[in-house]
């Protein structure tokens, strides 16, 4: 892989995850000190989580039929960082909703397309793709940090500036990139998509994965305010989101190792389980900090292991032209539903912090259960 094509696609990776690395930690914090109950903060997530089940899939049949990933990568990123910058003039709930909502239609839409762009340059190489995606971690560490530290000497209103900032570097990347043409041999002879996500196997990964992003959903909607209300220092927020994608990208680094040695359907189950087990240290645990260290690094099973080995069997499972709906629908009906129903019950169960212990409880069944229906993914092709 040419030098400048790696760091134009990392530098995509760089913004895209940076601006994750300002939500995750951030956008309940920043909710909060516009006085919103856990309550309203939960249904606000879940609805910008729900926008992950249109906009992905849409764009992602436009970019199939046209070939055009790079246009839409540019319209999504431009629309998002527009959008975006109401956020400096709204204060009221139903404002925020649709402006939060609006935003992240176009900006979800754009990793589904960022991926394919990306696996199609490098020949679809685990190890140049866990290289490149670990460019996406160093941006999100760089934003939580900075982020932090930003907000703890001025305010939660730092949010907004930091988010459009990120979001103008990411539609500058995307002036910079360049798609790869696919061979027409390559795009033509594919077999119906409706027979591939109606296969046994790709349900039992989808049900498997749905279950992981709603046991995320507590993690990702209160870890900040979990950790202000155990009295942690805002700067530790960004820290300790930030130690785990440090751990992260050291499985990104040696991903294409793990993949040599190891199934794709073992690391799914291994991560599941090892998730399960780091939701109940945080619920139970948390105000020890040695424990919260711990938790973090099993982030990388969490996130990291998992992401990489979905990546691939979404790539050996889906034909070339359906690479972008493959994607889009995994990610829209996965972190979508997932992420949406997640967020939605842990700000029901969150009672204002007097219900984390719950809300991290069923974190831990969900994380449990999806390792069960894993175990019945079929081994028929070498690598799964």
């Amino acid at each position: 892989m040419k030098s400048l094509l790696f760091v134009r696609s990392s530098f995509s990776y760089f913004w895209y995850f940076g601006l994750l690395g300002l939500i995750i930690p951030f956008l309940p914090l920043y909710l909060d000190g516009k006085n919103f109950s856990s309550e309203e903060i939960g249904e606000m997530l879940a609805i910008i989580a729900a926008t992950k089940i249109i906009g992905p899939t849409l764009w992602a049949a436009l970019a199939d039929k046209t070939g055009q990933q790079l246009g839409i990568i540019r319209l999504g990123a431009f629309l998002a960082c527009a959008l975006f910058t109401f956020l400096f003039w709204l204060n009221d709930y139903w404002p925020i909703v649709f402006c939060l909502a609006a935003f992240s239609l176009f900006w979800n839409a754009i990793l589904p397309q960022i991926e394919v762009m990306t696996l199609n340059s490098i020949r679809k190489s685990p190890k140049i793709y866990a290289r490149i995606r670990l460019w996406g971690s160093i941006g999100f560490i760089f934003f939580a940090v900075i982020t932090g530290e930003l907000i703890e000497k001025f305010s939660s209103e730092v949010f907004t500036y930091v988010g459009f900032v990120i979001l103008f570097g990411l539609f500058i990347s995307t002036l910079l990139v360049k798609q790869s043409r696919i061979k027409k041999s390559q795009i033509t002879k594919t077999s119906s998509i409706t027979d591939k996500l109606f296969n046994v196997n790709f349900a039992v990964f989808f049900i498997a994965g749905l279950l992981l992003q709603l046991s995320l959903g507590t993690y990702y909607s209160f870890f900040g305010l979990y950790l202000r209300d155990l009295e942690y220092p805002t700067i530790a927020v960004g820290l300790l989101i930030s130690l785990g994608v440090v751990a992260e990208i050291t499985i990104f680094i040696y991903a294409g190792k793990i993949f040599k040695y190891f199934s794709i359907k073992s690391i799914l189950i291994f991560s599941l389980i090892i998730t399960s087990f780091r939701w109940f240290l945080m619920g139970h645990y948390g105000d020890i900090m040695i424990v919260m260290i711990l938790s973090q690094l099993i982030h990388a099973a969490s996130f990291g292991l998992y992401h990489s080995a979905s990546i691939q069997f979404l790539q050996q499972h889906f034909d070339p032209s359906q690479q972008n709906r493959g994607q889009a629908i995994y990610i829209g009906g996965v972190y979508g539903v997932g992420g949406g129903i997640g967020a939605y019950y842990a700000g029901t169960l969150w009672l204002e912090g007097s219900g984390a212990t719950n809300a991290f409880d069923m974190a831990v069944l969900a994380a449990f259960v999806g390792a069960i229906f894993t175990l019945f993914i079929k081994t028929n092709h070498k690598n799964i």
